[in-house]
């Protein structure tokens, strides 16, 4: 059963306190050869604008959107261990994002787990929010970053 606590500000800032750690996602995957070895990354930003988490790694041979949806799925994973209550994970994937919302239906076999991953992943917080974010977005870009350095440590 869904509980929600509202609390009615009454001037005070702190009852976001009260409900816990608000933290903003950005999340990538990219592969070399759709499919080919591939890596995820995301950052974890907190309603200060401090990175509080920062991973990257290979993930071995998966298609592009596989990775993707891994980064979705780690960077969920992560914010549940540090106890945040809320998650706003921005993407520019469009297809994940639209596939989150419920916008588009998974339809792919391998993409059908991850999903069901990610949908369990949110029942340990109170509210999770899916935003598409262009590749301009400087955030977007350092995961990418992230992304493209462990596939090259991973070739050397």
């Amino acid at each position: 059963m869904y509980m929600s606590l509202v609390l009615e500000a009454d001037g005070h800032e702190d009852w976001l306190d009260m409900r816990g750690m608000v933290l903003h996602g950005y999340t990538d995957g990219a592969s070399r050869g759709n499919p080919g070895q591939a890596a995820c990354a995301f950052v974890l930003v907190d309603e200060n604008g401090e990175v509080v988490a920062r991973v990257a790694r290979v993930i071995g041979i998966r298609t592009n959107n596989e990775a993707e949806y891994q980064a979705v799925i780690d960077a969920l994973n992560t914010a549940g261990t540090l106890s945040a209550s809320h998650v706003t994970v921005c993407s520019d994937s469009q297809l994940v994002v639209r596939q989150l919302l419920g916008e588009y239906r998974v339809r792919k076999r391998h993409l059908l787990e991850l999903h069901a991953k990610v949908k369990d992943l949110e029942r340990q917080f109170h509210s999770v929010e899916y935003r598409s974010v262009g590749r301009s977005d400087p955030w977007i870009r350092v995961v990418d970053r992230l992304c493209n350095e462990a596939l090259d440590s991973a070739n050397t």
